[in-house]
């Protein structure tokens, strides 16, 4: 069971989070939750939606899993729909989780070299080899994954006098990481979308926000920063030295983050800020 840095009052709160099914989201659906928020847990695949609401209601709180598409918006009004007709009202708290990076986005290099543009170039994939395809699906899961879920969701919210929007940035927004461009690049534009949102509802009652992880072991990133033996990787070893606590973040580390920007007693006059909950990296510059 998931314990908490505190506890406070969100059984008025309908919650809606995108990409619910995974490790970090699915954490912070848990720990919306355990704090009386019914919970909808939107995922591309249903079962692993269903998987969280399931831990959740087994534990006492009230959730549901549905399968959505966040680059589609009839799939989310959809799932709208359920969650009125299931919940009784439209969502008040909507953390936009869904997100992600490709391989054909991605160099295979920290550097171009000389010897990268002879006739005969080492394998790999150099920034002239990056597949607009991909640069063009990292760009939409993340920053088009974050605006269409906020317009279908956020018009009930300012049609009922206000609400709060959480959007999930990185340490990528601060200070781009090598080899992954197109998410680095999504995710600054997370970073400012969510300043200028924050400044669009305002009128509205909405606060925006953002929280920019660090680096967290997860499905997405465990071959790139750990060995199978479960020593780590020279990326894994290089991140750790430019950490200064010296560890990876766990998902229970949000925890604390995501109760604060979600609570609006404690914050309810954070507005447009991105919070980076990342053991010191970004302030550090390696010397």
């Amino acid at each position: 069971m998931i314990e908490l840095p505190f506890t406070p009052d969100f059984r008025n709160e309908i919650a809606v989070v995108t990409g619910g099914g995974g490790i970090l989201c699915g954490l912070m659906a848990e720990v919306l939750a355990r704090c009386g928020a019914r919970v909808a847990i939107l995922d591309l695949k249903p079962e692993s939606a269903q998987r969280v609401a399931d831990r959740i209601t087994a534990d006492g709180g009230t959730a549901i899993g549905l399968a959505a598409n966040v680059l589609e918006p009839e799939s989310l009004r959809r799932a709208e729909a359920e969650i009125v007709a299931r919940f009784g009202g439209s969502c008040t708290l909507l953390v936009n989780g869904a997100g992600g990076n490709h391989p054909k986005g991605t160099t295979t290099r920290d550097f171009l070299e000389p010897s990268d543009l002879s006739a005969t170039p080492e394998p790999g994939t150099t920034f002239f080899d990056l597949d607009p395809a991909g640069v063009g699906f990292v760009f939409n899961l993340n920053f088009l994954g974050t605006l269409l879920p906020s317009q279908v969701f956020c018009r009930a919210m300012a049609a009922q006098g206000g609400g709060t929007v959480i959007n999930i940035s990185s340490m990528n927004a601060f200070r781009p990481l090598t080899r992954i461009p197109a998410y680095s690049g999504a995710k600054a534009a997370i970073s400012n979308f969510t300043q200028w949102l924050a400044v669009h509802l305002s009128r509205v009652g909405i606060r925006v926000n953002a929280i920019a992880p660090g680096f967290f072991l997860t499905d997405q990133n465990r071959t790139l920063l750990t060995n199978p033996d479960g020593s780590l990787t020279a990326r894994g070893e290089k991140i750790l030295a430019h950490t200064p606590q010296g560890r990876f973040g766990t998902p229970e580390d949000l925890a604390g983050a995501l109760l604060f920007l979600a609570d609006r007693k404690a914050s309810g006059f954070v507005n447009g800020v991105v919070l980076p909950v990342d053991g010191a990296f970004a302030a550090y510059s390696g010397v």
